[in-house]
């Protein structure tokens, strides 16, 4: 029997400015909740300008906030550019606001940016403080280089403001993977609040209306939804050309790689007949799935998806503007879950080409003994989260949070 959770709900916060990563992390959490709980629905906020292209669970739904976009030099700017970016923000904020006030959760959760955007949402967290929402903050396992997120995080005084605000933290990964918050003054209170709750697991969805999938054996490219991969795809084709004997190759674009780009890519492919390409696939579990080896930059979401489906993986990470996905592929490689190959080497054909000729028979993740002894392999985070969420939302209700609903 599944347990019910009846009117029980909960708001996720997602503030999209680069890529996926963050709403699909969000919508795979969301997912896990409803499954685990019936009478239980969440709300996603994101600012993603494809939320809507992905399926949704019932109990499941999306307020999309105007989008924002973050570029290479790290500054953000309006997708609408005819309104600026104070503006904007603006609009954001008030939408936060509003859809708390009016959604009434029980927990709301933050994706990664303590207090959003530019701080949008400190003034909705001060407001549901007030309410008796439980407030939880979720972390990748890895956030950045320590000399980069210590002074951006002392810039933005997260510390104090994550030890005023909230109740919990989730940390996305298995303890001693590694740590988001290293190098950081980090203090007791917060520690003790933190809870590693493991990767979290992707299953093959398989559902009606999947794009072209392809036949036989395939190496699969991806790099998440392709603002900066442009690079990588380039490198793969460059390696095609000098060995057109290396394994079909499917090639996920991103719906963010630059129009330009992307017809210069699918050109491109019409003269390499082992390379296959699509610009976009919402279902790309089944993609990873059904590959014999993974080409990509170490996102989240991909290493996950990697070691979800126990495949070989070549990373090839981007260093800018965080160096986030450098992190996570040499802590892999040290560990056996995947090879890396850093990106100034990627730019030869040769060696490009014979990495790509030898992924299919490298070991898998699950063969990296290290990683299996260490726990390195726990993919029980949606486990570990409804856990959490059943034991919070059973105990006995919040009186101001009791008092505000029984008042609707």
């Amino acid at each position: 029997m599944i347990p019910r959770l009846d009117n029980a709900r909960i708001l996720m916060y997602s503030h999209d400015t680069f890529g996926l990563g963050h709403l699909r992390r969000c919508r795979e959490i969301a997912h896990a909740l409803v499954d685990a709980y019936h009478g239980l629905s969440v709300m996603i906020i994101s600012g993603t300008t494809i939320a809507g292209a992905f399926d949704y669970r019932v109990r499941v739904d999306f307020v999309k906030i105007p989008s924002v976009i973050k570029l290479r030099n790290g500054e953000y700017q309006s997708m609408a550019q005819h309104t600026s970016l104070e503006d904007t923000l603006e609009i954001r904020r008030a939408i936060i606001r509003h859809t708390a006030e009016t959604f009434r959760p029980d927990i709301f959760i933050t994706d990664k940016e303590p207090m959003g955007l530019h701080g949008e949402i400190e003034e909705t967290l001060a407001f549901l403080k007030t309410r008796g929402t439980r407030l939880v903050l979720g972390l990748r396992e890895i956030m950045d280089a320590p000399e980069f997120l210590g002074p951006e995080w002392e810039r933005k005084d997260l510390l104090r403001k994550v030890e005023a605000y909230y109740d919990a933290i989730w940390v996305y990964g298995p303890e001693g993977f590694h740590d988001p918050l290293s190098g950081l003054a980090v203090s007791e209170t917060i520690r003790s609040r933190m809870r590693y709750t493991g990767f979290l697991r992707r299953s093959q969805i398989q559902s009606e209306g999947t794009q072209i999938r392809p036949q036989g054996d395939y190496l699969l490219v991806t790099t998440g939804g392709g603002g900066d991969g442009a690079e990588l795809i380039q490198n793969v084709f460059a390696a095609h050309r000098q060995d057109r004997r290396l394994c079909p190759t499917f090639v996920v674009l991103g719906p963010y790689l630059p129009i330009k780009e992307r017809a210069e890519f699918i050109a491109a492919a019409a003269d390499l007949p082992r390379i296959e390409v699509i610009e976009f696939d919402n279902r790309l579990e089944d993609l990873v799935a059904g590959s014999v080896g993974v080409v990509g930059m170490g996102g989240y979401n991909t290493f996950c998806e990697i070691l979800s489906f126990d495949r070989p993986a070549l990373i090839v990470p981007r260093t800018r503007p965080r160096m986030e996905q450098a992190i996570r592929a040499l802590r892999a490689e040290e560990l056996g879950l995947a090879r890396v190959m850093p990106s100034e080497v990627a730019t030869d054909p040769e060696r490009m080409a014979k990495m790509l000729r030898d992924l299919p028979t490298a070991p898998r993740p699950s063969l990296s003994r290290l990683a299996r002894e260490a726990g390195f392999l726990n993919l029980n985070g949606q486990q570990s989260i409804a856990q959490d969420v059943g034991k919070w939302l059973r105990a006995p209700p919040n009186p101001l949070l009791q008092a505000v609903k029984n008042s609707s």
